[in-house]
């Protein structure tokens, strides 16, 4: 088999981009060739080192990187990008089986989605937001600080001021998703497509299969596109890259470990103050706008960005615990299947997708986002036999099935045997007892 997988970088700027280069690797190891097309040039991540790989560069730019009216033109429809990928994969020596589309929005756009249709390959996406059905991709209101509660694209939807940075941004990713769904319905709806429409552009329509990385984010999602009918949906865990070990010794530690972004709608506010609350210090792993912030919360630490060896390397040295408290709804965050994998006691907002690996009392505590709620989950930490007892069950529920790349690529392999033909469509073997 040969699975082209598309994204906007060969390196890791953010998940969608690391579960792309980790899956193509999975892949690679297990036999499959695979072409990983990359719509920004530069160092590749050495998980792409393999022969079985080829990396092919589009040459295209950042639209972050762009003065902000041509970042704005190319995000809704660039029309270089859907050039360079026609040739690109008309280019390539042998073609492809499937098509698996990791992300678009920062250098690729809507306009790739006609030249993936008129490819006539199946095509897989695998959604790590909701820029599908939302115009800021996370379905939240950063204007009221919480989980939206409209319809898409609805009058109010469409009204509210929710974006993260301005009303004119969201004007453009609301221009955005309208471009991407008249491309969707144009050319993978076969109810939209007459006989002589589909012998003119020389392809049928193909459904599209969406993969999904919890069950939460599938469910929000098929809410909004409920009886689509060329629409699939799939559950595949993301990998997760731990190599298995002596779980750590939590109670060890001595603080409450946040890894990723510092915002509000990822919740490390509410860590720092929590912690504190709960008399036990908290320690920020990663970098972002909230940083002079928690630091000057009594009891908080700020470290900065570090390599994943040393992450780990810290968090079983001083994780008591590790906490994603997301007040958005978060699809799938990494940092607590690692926690998991390396028996560090987990604790994760009731809204994020996390939330489903984490057995509440047992393995870690499922909580809502609000500093009382989540003291009061911290202040169970102070108990040492209680956390040693936590961390334990963690690593024995996460490795009786665990989400290694072998689980993520083989379950892939299913997907696309199904999507080709090769194979009845699959029952996912998903890591569900966590």
């Amino acid at each position: 088999m040969h699975v082209g997988i598309l994204t906007n970088f060969a390196t890791p700027t953010g998940g969608a981009e690391k579960v792309a280069i980790e899956s193509a690797r999975g892949l690679a190891e297990r036999g499959v060739a695979v072409t990983l097309i990359h719509g920004v040039d530069g160092p590749a991540d050495p998980m792409l080192d393999h022969p079985g790989i080829r990396r092919v560069g589009l040459g295209l730019t950042d639209v972050w990187e762009r003065p902000a009216w041509r970042g704005a033109i190319e995000g809704i429809w660039n029309r270089e990008a859907a050039r360079r990928l026609g040739r690109a994969l008309a280019a390539l020596p042998d073609r492809p089986d499937v098509l698996h589309l990791h992300q678009w929005t920062r250098s690729l756009s809507p306009a790739i989605l006609p030249v993936l249709a008129r490819s006539g390959l199946p095509l897989a996406i695998t959604l790590h937001d909701y820029f599908l059905v939302c115009p800021n991709g996370v379905y939240y209101r950063f204007d009221r600080a919480e989980p939206c509660t409209l319809r898409p694209f609805s009058a109010r939807c469409l009204a509210a001021s929710c974006d993260p940075q301005s009303r004119i941004h969201k004007a453009v990713r609301v221009a955005r998703y309208f471009a991407q769904w008249a491309a969707i319905t144009r050319d993978f709806d076969p109810r939209s497509t007459n006989r002589a429409r589909v012998s003119k552009r020389g392809f049928a329509p193909r459904p599209i299969d969406l993969v999904h990385v919890s069950d939460g984010s599938r469910a929000q999602v098929e809410r909004f596109v409920k009886g689509i009918p060329f629409l699939h949906h799939h559950c595949i865990d993301n990998p997760v890259r731990l190599a298995r070990a002596a779980p750590a010794d939590p109670a060890a530690g001595d603080a409450v470990a946040f890894v990723g972004r510092f915002t509000r709608e990822k919740g490390a506010d509410l860590v720092a103050q929590a912690a504190h609350r709960a008399g036990l210090p908290s320690l920020f792993i990663g970098d972002g706008p909230l940083a002079d912030e928690l630091r000057a919360v009594p009891g908080a630490e700020v470290v900065g960005w570090r390599a994943p060896a040393e992450v780990e390397a810290l968090l079983r040295r001083r994780a008591r615990a590790v906490a994603a408290p997301a007040r958005w709804l978060e699809t799938g965050p990494l940092t607590i299947y690692e926690a998991l994998a390396a028996g560090i006691p987990a604790i994760a907002s009731d809204r994020a997708g996390a939330g489903e690996k984490i057995r509440d009392g047992e393995t870690g505590f499922v909580t809502a986002p609000e500093v009382g709620a989540l003291a009061e989950a911290f202040g169970r930490l102070r108990d040492d036999a209680l956390v040693r007892r936590l961390g334990a069950a963690a690593h024995v529920r996460y490795w009786s099935a665990p989400m290694t790349l072998a689980a993520h690529a083989s379950a892939l392999c299913d997907l696309y045997a199904g999507m080709t033909g090769a194979a009845e469509a699959p029952s996912f073997q998903r890591s569900a007892v966590m």
